[in-house]
């Protein structure tokens, strides 16, 4: 099991670029953390890589994620990392979030959608991109409809971290990636 495989593994279920991005910028912020904590960072990013890898094909609950829970135990995976990738669901009730990683990825979910979509509207896109940015379009209810603000508040909590210092964790450990997920820029002005 390392970032090499697990990408395969990504990208052999997973077509649409977006979901892609969108799997390396959680693996981003679980690394940083991973960093932060002193915990192993490889684990923590794959956890964070492969936690939707499974959505593209069985998108409904509660075959997401306990289909993609059944590939990685066949492919064996570690049954912490699995139960991690389970956890993130709120609708499973036998896998409360309990470990560390469990919360982390819980945490930073839903946040990293919502970075990217603000991102993406921006002319400089992630650049210069401030967690106050991100916390006025949480309270805009008409952006980024999907991105559950209540999944962003309570994963914050749980993990015991501050919301705006939270937010800005996870937008500078995505910065370094910005190219390669597409939010260097944001929307042109022709574009708007």
């Amino acid at each position: 099991m390392n970032r090499t495989e697990a990408y395969s593994l990504l990208t052999e279920y997973v077509k649409e670029p977006s979901l892609i991005n969108h799997s390396r910028s959680v693996e981003a912020a679980m690394r940083a953390y991973a960093r932060k904590l002193g915990e192993d960072e490889e684990r923590w990013g794959i956890v964070g890589l492969l936690h939707d890898f499974d959505y593209e094909r069985w998108p409904d609950p509660p075959d997401h994620p306990l289909k993609g829970s059944e590939i990685l135990r066949e492919r064996g995976y570690p049954e912490d990392m699995i139960y991690a990738i389970k956890s993130h669901a709120d609708y499973l009730p036998d896998c409360p979030r309990v470990n560390r990683i469990d919360k982390a990825l819980y945490a930073c979910d839903e946040l990293a959608g919502l970075i990217t979509a603000a991102a993406l509207i921006r002319p400089n896109g992630i650049t210069d991109l401030t967690a106050s940015s991100v916390k006025k379009k949480m309270k805009s209810k008409g952006f980024a409809r999907a991105v559950k603000r209540e999944d962003i508040e309570a994963g914050a909590q749980d993990f015991g971290v501050d919301l705006t210092e939270h937010i800005q964790f996870v937008i500078d450990a995505m910065k370094p990636h910005a190219e390669e997920l597409g939010l260097l820029r944001g929307a042109s002005s022709d574009e708007t």
